[in-house]
């Protein structure tokens, strides 16, 4: 199995506090939405995430401004964005990695990745050993029709529905053809199995984010990174909280 500590040793790191070209992206665009899955329980790993110590979206200014620009671009349309995972420090991507590397640990494998061997995540893309979240300018999105409904509550140990599936786990979101974090083909933002709404919707989103300056990932749809990032060499491991932002 792999060891945390020598997986956040692999690369250098700066820890806290995070630096001035940091915000939390609520201070900078209040009415885009936040529905952070590593701080909860309902996510790949069937737990909260370490280093997610609040649910809070922290990017880069250079992010947090492109943002601003897809929200002012779909808030007409009665759509807003919502965002899943933003800057994502170096330990939680550790803490994937020794997730992974147990196959014992499959309690979330009903929903989040079905039809996909555990140990195949790395290999097909789903899943890196240096994330390009932890750079700060990386994004998970997807949009939602205002006025938005109320987010449905995950209760742990309830059955779990295929991400794929008919009867996946709802949210808020419009259909984007399979559930956030869905490891198989089908979330691929133009597999050719997705037709009609769920299409159209993933390339508004697709267009949406491009128009302000992010480029996409073709294995996840949800998945979008900044053009000319500020950091585009660095890993970050501090916490996600509050607290990283305060300056001294």
């Amino acid at each position: 199995m792999l060891h945390l500590k020598a997986l956040l040793a692999a690369l250098p790191l700066v820890v806290a506090p995070a630096p001035a070209r940091f915000v939390d992206l609520a201070a900078v665009d209040p009415t885009i939405l936040h529905d952070i899955r590593y701080h909860s329980s309902h996510n790949f790993v069937g737990r909260p995430v370490r280093g997610y110590r609040e649910p809070l979206c922290i990017v880069t200014k250079a992010a947090a401004r492109a943002l601003k620009a897809a929200q002012a671009s779909l808030r007409p349309r009665g759509l807003s964005l919502k965002v899943y995972d933003c800057y994502r420090p170096r330990r939680a991507v550790a803490d994937f990695a020794a997730w992974a590397a147990d196959p014992a640990d499959q309690r979330m494998k009903a929903e989040f990745y079905p039809r996909t061997a555990k140990e195949t995540l790395f290999d097909a893309g789903y899943l890196a050993r240096r994330s390009g979240h932890s750079r700060g300018s990386t994004v998970d999105v997807t949009i939602v029709r205002l006025p938005a409904a109320v987010q449905p509550v995950h209760r742990p140990g309830r059955p779990l529905g295929a991400c794929t599936g008919v009867h996946r786990f709802k949210d808020n979101s419009v259909d984007m053809g399979t559930g956030y974090d869905c490891f198989d083909t089908l979330a691929h933002t133009l597999d050719p199995r997705i037709m009609g709404a769920p299409l159209a919707n993933r390339l508004l989103l697709r267009d949406t984010m491009a128009a302000a300056g992010f480029s996409g990932y073709s294995k996840e749809w949800w998945h979008f990174t900044l053009t000319g990032e500020p950091y585009p060499d660095t890993f970050f491991d501090f916490p996600v909280a509050a607290s990283s932002l305060r300056r001294s």
